[in-house]
């Protein structure tokens, strides 16, 4: 799995559909020439570097380095990779992880805004984590200057657990100056990233790096923006995953408040004053976790296929996309689908957004 990463030209969306086609990230290594090149997004470059690359050498390496930094190498099709990136259609097939984080914390709050935070933005933060203390969310930003880096400090001085997303390989942490908090975060939570060691923190990182905070989000919130800038960026991406996007109003004729209240305006965030605001929108109630009921069923009323594909779900926190389950069945795509509508049709299993199946019962 890390060594198909570090083929020169294979992104995640290849990653998975190699892997898809072949079976296993091990039979693509020995699939040959001939059929690497009937899969869509294989030219001859990639077939012959899959083929005669040295990868493994790096993929070797790579994993030395992880193990002496005690980082966790979660790939996409691994038990605890975050049930709500695999959600979303452009999620990383490999996360870099380190220090103590629950992904599945029944709630998550991403907070992002401005690197010129205002003593205004400061104290909606303030405000706002306080209140959210009796939820226990996980608090999710980008470890930047401004707004996120205020609303990591918040979320430890209030110990609730919080993760920083990076633009970065994860032992480059950016900007240095948040070193100290960086660490600090790795006993109540932790940093994660998609980005191989020694990553720079380079300009395009970033905006990938702001899909993972909207995937990881349950809320999105919004405490100050410019009208163009990261925060807006990755507000337009939580809207485009159906994530509940939310916005402080700002002063008219200030800056930093022309990106929230243009969110406001076009109905691309809800408006935020009060954490009752946040709680009614996503009908939230304080200290209270909500029930999962569900039908029990007979494994041995469905045939050996469907037995597959559901004991692959019943171990994968209910739900999982077309293409992992796969992986983990060794069945063909075309096949995979027939048995899944099938499922559809005795209400057994849902087919939602992105691919995923979610199982209904058990």
């Amino acid at each position: 799995m890390l060594a198909l990463h570090f083929i020169p030209g294979i992104g995640n969306h290849l990653v998975r559909q190699l892997i898809s086609y072949c079976g296993s990230a091990e039979k693509v290594f020995r699939t040959p020439r001939g059929k690497l090149l009937k899969i869509p997004g294989v030219g001859m470059v990639t077939a012959e570097s899959i083929l005669y690359g040295r990868p493994f050498t790096l993929a070797e390496a790579e994993v030395l380095h992880a193990e002496k930094e005690n980082v966790q190498l979660i790939f996409f099709t691994d038990k605890n990779y975050p049930s709500r990136l695999k959600q979303i259609n452009d999620a990383p097939s490999l996360l870099y992880a380190r220090g103590n984080i629950d992904f599945e914390i029944p709630k998550t709050v991403g907070i992002i805004g401005t690197r010129r935070a205002t003593p205004y933005g400061k104290q909606c933060v303030d405000d706002l984590m306080t209140a959210l203390v009796p939820h226990a969310p996980l608090i999710v930003s980008g470890l930047a200057y401004g707004i996120d880096i205020h609303a990591h400090r918040q979320a430890l001085k209030n110990n609730l657990p919080t993760v920083g997303v990076m633009g970065s390989g994860i032992d480059v942490i950016y900007p240095s100056l948040h070193t100290e908090t960086a660490r600090r975060m790795e006993a109540q939570g932790g940093l994660i990233t998609e980005n191989p060691f020694g990553a720079r923190p380079d300009a395009h990182n970033f905006p990938a790096r702001n899909r993972i905070i909207a995937g990881l989000s349950d809320a999105l919130i919004v405490v100050e923006a410019a009208e163009k800038g990261g925060a807006l960026i990755t507000a337009e991406i939580a809207n485009s995953y159906n994530k509940d996007v939310f916005a402080f109003p700002g002063n008219v004729g200030q800056s930093y408040s022309e990106g929230c209240n243009v969110l406001i305006k076009s109905h691309k965030a809800n408006l935020l004053t009060h954490v009752k605001d946040l709680e009614y929108h996503m009908n939230w109630s304080a200290g209270v976790k909500p029930l999962k009921k569900r039908i029990q069923f007979d494994l041995d009323e469905y045939d050996a296929d469907e037995q597959e594909v559901l004991k692959r779900l019943l171990e994968n926190n209910h739900q999982l996309t077309i293409d992992e389950i796969s992986w983990r069945t060794a069945l063909p795509i075309g096949k995979l689908a027939s048995i899944l509508l099938g499922l559809e049709l005795k209400n057994i299993v849902a087919a939602l957004p992105g691919k995923v199946y979610k199982l209904l019962v058990g």
